[in-house]
């Protein structure tokens, strides 16, 4: 066995026990008390062309055993049937009429929350859903136990229909990753900020940390509204949404899921740990590694580098597969071919950096985002 194989093989062995410091947990809101009482509740959500999507959502929150809320959908600018649809399931609808620049769902979301009259304020993406009836109330119970302050932001469970849809599943690990509060650390590093899609606070700090419309500017307004409540000295709790809220990322074709994706990866790396970044770059590197060490054992005829390269190479499809698992439902088949969803990851990251370093531009849902 060279040399080459070797060093291979302990590199490939190191990422894969750094993956597991990075990735230490992902803990969920899973309980509650039938006998808790929560505030009036005001769900906002923004919508943009969502015809197709915000059906299930709206369904299921028809579904949930809690029924003190009210809803507001944020009409902002859509130029579909959006408002039809949401007015269908009797939920109201506020018009979004901010000038093009004054656009975009961070100003949705504010106004929204200034139309609410809940004294809980929970904003979700129009693509979301709940898992089963009782999820809201897992939900606002976790938010009572932590005193009703700051913020819960879930990461919603990924649901996966389509194969290309599977070639986010890198992208899925290393958002959650990049939040910085994953690893065997904890809450030693600080949070990135908060996860975007379902964030619950109450009025009172909404407004006082200055809320969405403090940073409307904000390309990732999720992590910037989490800092703006950490500034405020605000708690943020992040935790994944699986068995409470989940979500369908992309389903309308590649062209999306290559925008959404390069939006997302450049600015929002600019809030991740030194220290996570660096092992979330050795735990990328070592499916590279692996597979190198793969190739060139079975090209040198080697049977014993090949035993022991496939089993470092298989033990990184494993724990890919684990790590995804947390996040959303993908196909356990595709990670027998990970160094391909890696490459894919490092590609788009690649891309996004030439959007936002030389273009100074993104696109997303038809506008065009200067960075």
């Amino acid at each position: 066995m060279t040399i080459y194989v070797v060093i291979n093989l302990i590199i490939g062995a190191v990422a894969i026990l750094v993956g597991f410091l990075t990735f230490w947990s992902l803990p969920i809101p899973a309980s509650r008390d039938k006998n808790a009482r929560f505030p009036f509740l005001s769900i906002i959500i923004p919508a943009r062309n969502e015809e197709s999507r915000i059906s299930p959502l709206l369904q299921s929150l028809q579904e949930q055993h809690f029924k003190a809320f009210e809803i507001l959908v944020v009409d902002d600018q859509s130029t579909d049937n959006t408002a039809t649809v949401v007015e269908s399931f009797g939920a109201k609808v506020l018009k979004n009429n901010s000038e093009e620049a004054e656009a975009g769902k961070s100003m949705a979301c504010w106004r929204g929350a200034q139309h609410a009259k809940g004294e809980w304020l929970l904003f979700l993406d129009a693509d979301t859903q709940f898992t089963n009836a009782g999820s809201l109330e897992d939900l606002l119970f976790f938010f009572k136990q932590k005193g009703a302050r700051g913020i819960l932001s879930l990461q919603p469970f990924h649901t996966v229909r389509n194969l290309y849809e599977n070639l986010s599943a890198i992208f899925n690990i290393i958002v959650i990753v990049g939040m910085n509060i994953f690893t065997i650390w904890g809450r030693r590093f600080k949070t990135a900020g908060s996860f975007g899609p379902c964030i619950l606070c109450n009025r009172e700090d909404y407004f006082s940390s200055g809320g969405h419309k403090k940073i409307q500017e904000a390309i990732m307004d999720d992590l910037e509204l989490g800092q703006a409540f950490l500034k405020n000295n605000l708690p943020v709790y992040c935790m994944g949404g699986k068995g409470v809220i989940s979500f369908r990322m992309y389903p309308e074709g590649m062209k999306t899921l290559i925008e959404g994706l390069c939006k997302s990866f450049a600015v929002g790396s600019k809030s991740t740990h030194p220290a996570v970044m660096l092992m979330s770059i050795i735990w990328i590197s070592g499916s590279f590694v692996s597979a190198a060490a793969l190739i060139f054992s079975i090209t040198a005829l080697d049977s014993m580098a090949i035993l022991l390269s496939g089993l470092v190479y298989l033990l990184y499809a494993f724990q890919t597969l684990f790590f995804a698992r947390r996040c959303g439902n993908f196909r356990w088949i595709i990670f027998l071919f990970h160094p391909l969803l890696f490459l894919f990851f490092t590609g788009i990251h690649v891309y996004s950096l030439y959007r936002t370093n030389v273009l100074h531009s993104v696109k997303w849902k038809g506008r065009k985002i200067d960075v």
